[in-house]
């Protein structure tokens, strides 16, 4: 009697198919993943070290295997079809706890706040808000071993992609937007504010805006087009309207260097650009906003000592920057209680 093979499955996800009518390479379903996270044949085969004739090999595979087209081929890559929409619902729960079997064995041979953590979080938050505090908690937690994965993706503005679950391949998350789903815990821990900024000699060759009208005739360093018009985007959106555009990016440093070079006007976390000597305020966040920042965490591992010990950490280093982070010129710092003198 003939094996069967273990990493074939029949094809009974919900496409017509009946159980045994036909098997499908369960590998192939990693290929669908990535395409859809990444939207692109090229992302996918860089996600998954392979060339994109590999990649499409797969997904026409698994399209022929369902019986069903889960993808539609754009000139800007690969949109998911409804059947694609199905199909990532479908797994999305069954990725999520294959990614984790790694960290959950590791997190249950462990005892007390030790055992790796990872926290995802962007390159703004990491450098800014995490990095000053890292020594202190080092030394208060020698067992814990800290990964910070910086991801440009948790800087935007918008919801979550429909795929790239924020806790995938890590423990904690710190995201600039609320999720729209997956089962976690989530609390939001403060904003970070934006403000508009210029280098000096843009400002004194150009002259200083002191309303938003005079922004007129102006050059911007904008966000890209697609990006979802909350607190910063959509005030660029209007200024851009009566402005020149010279360049866009998702990219707070590539819009820093950017400003800091005479390129235009930037919009810029004022955590960053406020201690930044070679740019100056034009706006603050009053006018331009900000945006809500979100810690996340699976439920299954909130509780344990390790991972509560990062999301500890992350609060309080949110508290001791709150003054910089909401954009406020100067710090305010508790004085301690006075104490009265007996004469």
């Amino acid at each position: 009697m003939a094996m069967q093979d273990p990493y074939a499955v029949h094809a009974n996800l919900g496409f017509g198919l009946v159980a045994g009518a036909k098997c499908m390479n369960w590998d192939d379903l990693r290929y669908f993943l990535a395409v859809a996270a990444a939207g692109s044949l090229s992302g996918a085969g860089q996600q998954l070290g392979v060339n994109t004739t590999t990649v499409l090999r797969r997904i026409a595979s698994l399209e022929d295997d369902l019986g069903a087209r889960l993808f539609e081929r754009e000139r800007t890559g690969y949109r998911l079809t409804a059947a694609g929409e199905k199909l990532v619902e479908t797994l999305e729960p069954v990725d999520r706890r294959l990614s984790a079997l790694p960290r959950d064995f590791a997190a249950a041979g462990g005892s007390g706040a030790e055992g790796i953590v990872r926290l995802a979080a962007s390159d703004v938050v990491a450098a800014a808000l995490l990095a000053p505090g890292l020594s202190s908690f080092c030394h208060a937690y020698p067992g814990l071993e800290l990964e910070i994965v910086t991801d440009p993706r948790l800087a935007a503005a918008g919801a979550a992609p429909r795929i790239g679950n924020p806790l995938k391949d890590v423990d904690v998350a710190l995201r600039l937007a609320r999720p729209t789903q997956g089962d976690m815990l989530m609390r939001k821990v403060g904003d970070m504010a934006y403000g508009l900024y210029a280098a000096p000699a843009y400002l004194e060759e150009r002259g200083h805006p002191r309303q938003m009208a005079d922004i007129a005739g102006h050059d911007l360093i904008g966000f890209p087009r697609a990006e979802t018009p909350l607190g910063p985007v959509w005030w660029f959106s209007r200024a851009e309207k009566s402005a020149n555009v010279t360049l866009r990016s998702s990219s707070v440093a590539t819009r820093t260097e950017a400003a800091r070079n005479g390129l235009g006007f930037a919009a810029l976390p004022c955590i960053l650009a406020d201690s930044d000597e070679g740019l100056e305020r034009i706006f603050g966040p009053d006018m331009l906003g900000a945006l809500e920042m979100w810690l996340l965490a699976r439920n299954d591992l909130a509780q344990l000592a390790h991972v509560r010990a990062v999301m500890e950490f992350v609060v309080e280093a949110v508290k001791r920057r709150r003054g910089a982070l909401e954009g406020r010129m100067q710090e305010v710092m508790e004085l301690p209680p006075q104490t009265s003198s007996n004469h």
